[in-house]
């Protein structure tokens, strides 16, 4: 599977009263993919998962999953977690449903390298659809080197990872140069979009790509294309719209700006997160002004 592209984590917009709003998805999935995504991701982190229940879950991925089949573009949906039988049994409900499922490494129990392969080993025996490994490790817990990701990468039915390590290290850098064929690495840190791009990524997941999302895959383009003339200047200002986007904790920056354009009814976000300062929105709104500027 070529996951090669710039694929946007969708957040769940909710409606005045509180309710998810459903309407305002579609639309809005529908704009990142006519903007050049190459997919969508469904409870992604971005989405916050956490805070939904498990009705209002299926309703986000059934409109994602029909605006996916409509476009012929990808649908990803975050899925599994700490259990692995829990996360074996959430899998086996994206049959029909999604392309590939983003399943993170076993966050809070931290177990040890041979777990954490044992675990995805259990996934991909059972899994409906390929899996793309969600490397986090700050919320996790759970950092991993190089050679257990390459291990990782050989297993059958592991088609990439979204590596967001908060920096571009020494196992990044090692796993990116000797890449096992059809093991795509997919930026998860919006700021480290164009180093590891530099470095063979295939794309991103993006949260900041609601924004800006053909000036992301526009980014892409340019660095397929080595054309470096372009590619560095917006590289650079694209990266200064993810920080200011990442300020607060996300989603609430992604989700005002998309309130303040008109694209959500509202950017409420759900406790424990809170909302974004007004100062953080503004900085946010500078910053994507001044892409074209």
């Amino acid at each position: 599977m070529n996951l090669h592209g710039i694929y946007v984590p969708l957040v769940t917009p909710f409606a005045e009263d509180g309710t998810v709003a459903l309407d305002t998805l579609e639309r809005l999935a529908r704009s990142v993919l006519a903007e050049g995504a190459a997919g969508v991701v469904a409870l992604g982190t971005t989405g916050e998962p956490a805070m939904l229940s498990p009705d209002e879950k299926r309703q986000v991925v059934d409109v994602c999953a029909r605006i996916c089949r409509e476009r012929g573009a990808t649908l990803i949906v975050g899925a599994g977690g700490s259990d692995t039988r829990q996360s074996a049994a959430a899998l086996a409900e994206l049959a029909g449903v999604a392309d590939v499922a983003l399943v993170p490494v076993p966050p809070y129990v931290r177990p040890s390298d041979e777990g954490v392969l044992a675990h995805f080993a259990h996934l991909t025996e059972r899994s409906p659809v390929p899996l793309l490994i969600y490397h986090i490790p700050y919320r996790t817990g759970q950092p991993l080197g190089a050679g257990i990701l390459r291990q990782l990468a050989l297993m059958r039915g592991v088609v990439g990872a979204k590596l967001a390590t908060g920096s571009v290290d020494q196992d990044t850098v090692e796993l990116l140069g000797d890449l096992p064929p059809g093991f795509a690495v997919l930026a998860g840190e919006d700021a480290f979009l164009a180093p590891l791009l530099a470095l063979g990524a295939a794309g991103g997941i993006l949260a900041t790509a609601h924004l800006a999302t053909a000036r992301f895959v526009e980014l892409l383009d340019d660095w397929d294309k080595a054309d470096l003339e372009f590619a560095r200047p917006l590289g650079h200002r694209l990266a200064t719209l993810a920080r200011a986007v990442f300020s607060e904790p996300n989603p609430a920056v992604v989700k005002a700006v998309l309130a303040a354009q008109g694209r959500i009814p509202t950017p409420a976000v759900r406790l424990p997160l809170l909302p974004a300062s007004e100062a953080a929105t503004a900085r946010a709104l500078d910053c994507l002004a001044a892409l074209d500027g």
